[in-house]
């Protein structure tokens, strides 16, 4: 695990490469703002919220992968109580841990108290491999304690852990790009991820769409509960993206991260 900061980055730059070239040889929609605009603001929120999760672990130690070490020499949690084969348990904590993301994104969307810091990742008005890692740095830290009280019950392997954690940034940036699949293969690919164009309808200024398709990977948790919305009415490419603020507001560091705290 010494080489997990390794892998995750790695596996991070390299899909942050992949997909923004991809925005540019086949975009899906016409940007509203340049990514000159965006951009820095986007990855500012990224290297706070790096920092954020740094001067977490200084109170808390163990983040999640820390917290599976421990719940693991501890003998804590559900799959430190069985003896199933390690690929039976990741495979579970993968799709436990995956469902309870899904949870998590629905409650901010239902708390009003929480969607003020989830409206942040909202406001974006266009939806590109960047908007992935917009999110402000007081929700990153709330889902972080999350993750790691769910790690501690569940009691996964760092293994799963780390699997599941490269495995939700990538499809977090697969799923934000603004690139256009062909339409065989975005059926094809959503059976099982969630595509572009599934989580575009999620970025809708209208509530009864952005209050659908909460899955950042798996789709299959939006058809199982009854939260899946296939297209927009008003198709892909007049849709609007991002919420009421339709001017460059949303594209300014100072003010996305006062936006919580506005009414």
């Amino acid at each position: 695990m010494e080489s997990e900061l390794l892998w995750r980055g790695g596996v991070f730059l390299g899909l942050f490469a992949l997909f923004s070239g991809l925005e540019a040889l086949v975009p899906r929609r016409a940007r509203s703002l340049t990514r000159t605009r965006r951009w820095p603001t986007n990855l500012a929120m990224t290297v706070l919220n790096t920092l954020a999760l740094r001067g977490l672990a200084i109170l808390l130690p163990l983040l999640a992968i820390g917290a599976a070490l421990d719940a693991g020499a501890q003998g804590w949690g559900l799959f430190n109580q069985l003896d199933w084969p390690a690929s039976v348990e990741l495979l579970l904590a993968v799709l436990i841990l995956d469902l309870a993301i899904w949870a998590q994104h629905l409650i901010t969307h239902k708390v009003p108290l929480f969607w003020r810091f989830h409206r942040v990742h909202h406001a974006d008005r266009d939806m590109d491999v960047t908007t992935g890692f917009r999110f402000h740095p007081v929700e990153i830290l709330a889902s972080m304690i999350l993750k790691i009280g769910l790690v501690y019950a569940l009691g996964p392997s760092a293994l799963a852990v780390l699997v599941f954690e490269i495995l939700l940034s990538g499809t977090a940036l697969f799923n934000h790009a603004n690139i256009a699949l062909p339409v065989r293969l975005d059926r094809l690919v959503r059976l099982v991820l969630v595509t572009p164009d599934m989580h575009r309808v999620h970025h809708s200024i209208h509530r009864a769409e952005h209050d659908s398709n909460y899955g950042f990977c798996l789709s299959v948790w939006d058809r199982l509960f009854r939260t899946h919305v296939p297209q927009p009415k008003q198709g892909h490419e007049a849709m609007t993206v991002g919420l009421e603020w339709q001017d460059e507001r949303p594209a300014r560091l100072g003010w996305a991260l006062g936006l919580p705290f506005r009414r």
